[in-house]
């Protein structure tokens, strides 16, 4: 390819409105161009790069035995009824109707077409098992898309799914599969860490998430890892608590004025206690349901294992008009910071539900709101002074410094990037769809199914993320839109111009994919260019080739060597020949 005809624009600035570095980069460098919210134009250089790693995971999913089929992206709404999640999924499923009046949607996800596709075809256990695979675009109207190709709206996707008659024939398709995704990323440049995680709106009973680890602010999950194999995200992560003061010194229950304490610190400071003697109060919205969490005065909520506690599929913090209505409704008067559990009935028609995080269960003489501005109750106990909720379980954000639960030992955390998961479905899908097969009694069962997806467009992103400097991109070899740039500094220079394209000629013949930079610009613009872009390989032709030398320069290495034309060359090819 000669740059003169490359369909590509870089920018002298990274765009206003992109919030994280592989958002910026691929702006700045001319492979996307937004069209809306959450939605891109991917351009040449892009699309070279996505079609690599979908080459990639093509070729380790078939190694895998898994089979490639293409899917409808317009699903009818009987099937997704058919599974109960027409209803239950939320505003993330875009629905709309055809031309008759008939309700569809836009898949965010394939479970329902695939294992219809299965029930209508997979008659035997012995055509079992099985493992179907796509690549194709998925479309869920997030609430805020940001983050570029990281948080999308509409994006490319691997989804396989697989078919058994057992439990351990499930176990062993989904170890399959963890390998090949181990084989995949590895082959894409990228370093994961396979987490335990939340099966989310997917389901499932055991799932995976493969995150990169990045220092960005792209990472979207903190992952909790131990030197000891233990490792999983926010959302998933349950740790032991060092040893604190959960028993107060107050000898009997009572009210007392706590002015102005709407804040746990502001509450420490003027009853003098540490935060591990209060109950916290917090009011989310679950599905527009009311929902109480009660939670030890020092930890936060994790919110999805809030919503997995109630059965729901949305989450959010109540807002404080909405925190009025429910006191007034309930006949009190208070406000944020006051709130407690007793005698809060209903709101908005439904019944509030309270969860209770495990770290209140064994407080004694705690402090709690008590639903009144301006005082607490102190002194209160579980039984006597209030009733523990009904439902009480792990509803906690856990934090560095907490010990690992397997081993003891200070758990740490970073920041990751989910690029894939998988999922041990069970028969989530089948049973509700009456997806059957006749095992070898001639009994009908249903399929027990698993979920692996790759997020195409978000594996290539990442990439960025973990591969980049001030100047650009650094693209790992085996998905770089192309392999090598050579660069003449004058292309009105006679002999710097024959050797590079003498370089670019012997490049192509050996199957290197490589860019001769041909535009009458100056060595500065076109060296900015190339780091902007991330070619793996630069070669430069300068004044050094009347001595029969270039400039031969790793994108991922900080010095230049200068060598004979044909060396520079041999490096590259066997670079392109190692990952082939």
């Amino acid at each position: 390819m000669k740059m003169s005809k490359m369909f590509v624009q870089t920018m002298r600035e990274f765009p206003s409105d992109a919030e994280v570095v592989s958002h910026k980069m691929l702006v700045r460098a001319g492979y996307l161009k937004k069209l809306t919210s959450g939605v891109y134009n991917y351009l040449p250089l892009m699309w070279r790069v996505l079609k690599k790693v979908e080459n990639i995971i093509r070729e380790e999913m078939d190694r895998a035995g898994a089979q490639e089929l293409l899917m409808p992206f317009v699903q009818p709404k009987e099937l997704w009824e058919e599974s109960g999640r027409w209803n239950a999924y939320g505003g993330e499923l875009m629905r709309l109707k055809d031309r008759h009046g008939r309700e569809m949607c836009l898949g965010p996800t394939h479970e329902e077409i695939i294992t219809a596709i299965a029930r209508d075809i997979l008659k035997s256990y012995k055509q079992l098992p099985v493992n179907l695979y796509q690549i194709q675009s998925k479309f869920r109207d997030e609430r805020r898309p940001r983050f570029g190709l990281l948080r999308g709206r509409e994006f490319i996707m691997k989804d396989a799914y697989s078919f058994s008659t057992s439990q351990e024939e499930l176990e062993k398709e989904y170890k399959n599969m963890w390998e090949a995704y181990t084989r995949i990323f590895k082959r894409c440049g990228l370093e994961t860490k396979a987490v335990q995680s939340d099966s989310g709106a997917i389901g499932g009973s055991v799932s995976h998430e493969f995150m990169v680890i990045t220092d960005t602010d792209a990472g979207e999950n903190d992952v909790f890892y131990c030197d000891c194999g233990y490792a999983t995200n926010s959302n998933h992560a349950v740790s032991k608590l060092p040893e604190a003061k959960i028993e107060g010194d107050w000898s009997e229950a009572k009210i007392v004025d706590t002015p102005n304490t709407k804040s746990i610190e502001e509450l420490c400071d003027f009853l003098n206690i540490p935060p591990t003697l209060i109950v916290k109060t917090l009011v989310y919205i679950v599905d527009k349901k009311p929902v109480l969490a009660l939670i030890r005065g020092d930890k936060p909520v994790e919110e999805t294992k809030l919503m997995n506690a109630v059965g729901g599929l949305d989450i959010r913090i109540a807002t404080e008009g909405e925190i009025d209505e429910m006191m007034a409704v309930n006949g009190f008067d208070s406000e944020r910071g006051f709130i407690g559990p007793k005698g809060l009935k209903e709101y908005n028609g439904y019944p509030i539900t309270v969860v209770a995080d495990e770290t209140v269960k064994d407080l004694k003489n705690f402090v709690i709101g008590v639903n009144k501005k301006d005082v607490h109750g102190v002194g209160y106990n579980w039984g006597t002074d209030v009733d523990l909720p009904q439902i009480v379980t792990d509803i906690r954000l856990a934090q560095a410094g907490e010990l690992c639960p397997e081993c003891g030992k200070p758990l740490k955390v970073t920041r990751g990037i989910e690029v894939g998961n998988i999922f041990q479905l069970g028969t989530k899908y089948s049973k509700p769809m009456n997806a059957v097969y006749l095992d070898q009694n001639g009994k009908t069962q249903p399929y027990i199914m698993g979920c692996y997806g790759i997020g195409v467009s978000r594996t290539a992103a990442a990439a960025v993320e973990a591969h980049h400097d001030e100047f650009g991109i650094k693209w790992p070899l085996a998905i770089a839109p192309y392999h090598a740039v050579v660069i003449p500094v004058s292309t009105k220079d006679e002999l710097q111009m024959k050797v590079a394209e003498d370089i670019y000629k012997t490049l192509l013949k050996h199957g290197v994919e490589v860019v001769l930079d041909d535009r009458d610009e100056r060595a500065g613009v076109k060296f900015k260019d190339a780091d902007l872009i991330g070619f793996p390989y630069r070669i430069t032709v300068g004044k050094g080739i009347a001595d029969g030398l270039v400039e031969f320069k790793a994108r991922n290495e900080e010095q230049s060597i200068n060598i004979k034309p044909e060396d520079a060359a041999e490096i590259i090819v066997t670079a392109v020949n190692e990952i082939k």
